[in-house]
């Protein structure tokens, strides 16, 4: 299948209807508060005018609805694009041994667990899930999330204590962020992959001080990999606890996708694993994965586990049939990683900027917000998806296109991208 313009233009699949949560018109709005006094608290929301400047302007690329299965190949507005904005790396989202288990799952346990793990709500399956996940980051023990968000919310808030502190690379996730934040610890930040200046932030807290370094395993924008050889030997160096959140390392690097630490050789250094299932694993949700001990201790004391409902059955089952898929398709990751370099190689040979990525996440410099928005938008059109990232998802003026690769790529597809890119890169003023 070719996937130029005219296909695309002629490739359509009807109108679908409008969601109920689309992005409000301005008109709209401003008739809404006509109708009712304004909140002091809600002044802050009524003077947010961004997105509708952006929809105003014809560059709002968010909340783009998607109306088919996730694949390489999506449906958009009755139009079907590549996608190229995914995090599904292994290309398992759609995989029919998954869906089978998904609703086997539903059919045995009904759609839901209807309480939170701690109460009523653990299941047969998610004990299989936190032994399966334990062997595969080779760990002792390990504990799901209903999210990864959560996941990271709840361990560092249970571990790190008033009087400790927490340190995190400038550019880690929010989900480490806010976790930092919500501990009862000092919350400290090293810049990014700076092996000196987490020396010296270490250099000022006292020897026997509690202390836990964060880190993204891969980071989600940039795609580069944490130093994690030297944060680890700074952290034995000052007694501290490393933490490493993979949730784009999973599926992805190590032996048969144990993630960074495991690529590195550092498991048994590193204390704390974290991963994600809306990644290489087809589901939603989130683990942790320590030896026992820590493990029983954020059983008991990780809020986001205790007062939140258990992952459901549905989601379980997807994660534990795409372990046993990752298993037994080692080709899988392999062919991922041959889809990353064709298209990396492609970008820099095209004169793109493509920072110093070393995973299937690869970010196309465009600095400014607008040129960002515009060749996102542009190349949507042309039937490439692709996500823009602006501040404060980056620093200022990094804003840039960020490009995934997955395992069920085809090099066509990656050649059509590739000519896209060119063409809209071109029009712009990229290259």
């Amino acid at each position: 299948m070719t996937y130029d313009a005219d296909h695309i233009a002629r490739k359509t699949i009807g109108n679908p209807p409008q969601p109920a949560n689309r992005p409000i018109g301005a008109d709209e709005l401003e008739l809404d508060l006509d109708s009712r006094p304004v909140l002091p608290l809600l002044k802050k929301a009524i003077s947010f005018t961004k997105s509708r400047e952006l929809q105003a302007r014809g560059l709002y690329p968010y909340f783009r609805t998607i109306t088919s299965t996730r694949d390489t190949e999506v449906v958009i507005k009755g139009v079907k694009v590549l996608m190229f904005g995914s995090n599904s790396y292994l290309g398992l989202t759609n995989h029919p041994e998954i869906k089978h288990s998904v609703q086997a799952a539903v059919q045995k346990y009904g759609s839901g667990c209807a309480g939170s793990r701690f109460l009523n709500g653990t299941l047969d399956i998610h004990l299989e899930l936190e032994n399966a996940l334990a062997e595969l980051v080779r760990k002792e023990a390990a504990i799901v999330f209903s999210t990864g968000f959560q996941a990271n919310l709840g361990a560092i808030g249970a571990i790190v204590g008033r009087g400790e502190y927490v340190l995190a690379d400038k550019e880690d996730h929010a989900s480490i962020v806010d976790g930092c934040r919500l501990s009862f610890g000092n919350f400290l930040r090293w810049a990014h992959n700076d092996l000196g200046h987490l020396a010296e932030r270490l250099r000022n807290i006292d020897l026997d001080t509690g202390k836990l370094i964060v880190v993204d395993g891969v980071f989600s924008m940039s795609g580069d990999v944490a130093p994690l050889p030297g944060i680890v030997d700074l952290a034995e160096q000052h007694k501290a606890a490393v933490m490493v959140d993979d949730a784009h390392g999973i599926g992805v690097m190590g032996t048969g996708g144990a993630g960074s630490a495991d690529h590195f050789g550092l498991t048994d250094r590193v204390h704390i694993i974290m991963g994600t299932f809306s990644k290489s694993l087809a589901s939603v949700g989130g683990f942790i994965a320590a030896d026992t001990v820590t493990i029983e201790y954020l059983k008991h004391t990780a809020r986001s586990l205790i007062f939140s409902a258990s992952i459901s059955p549905a989601n379980t089952a997807a994660v534990l049939a795409a372990l046993k898929i990752m298993r037994r398709e080692p080709e899988r990751i392999e062919r991922l990683w041959q889809n990353t370099h064709h298209m990396q190689e492609g970008l820099q040979r095209l004169g793109f900027e493509t920072g110093t990525c070393q995973a299937p996440i690869i970010p196309v410099y465009c600095h400014e917000s607008e040129p960002t928005l515009s060749m996102a938008l542009e190349l949507q059109k042309e039937g490439v998806f692709v996500n823009p990232v602006l501040p404060p998802g980056v620093l200022p003026k990094q804003s840039l296109i960020r490009i995934s690769l997955m395992a069920t790529h085809t090099q066509k597809q990656i050649d059509y991208a590739l000519e896209k890119m060119a063409k809209v890169g071109s029009e712009i003023g990229l290259i």
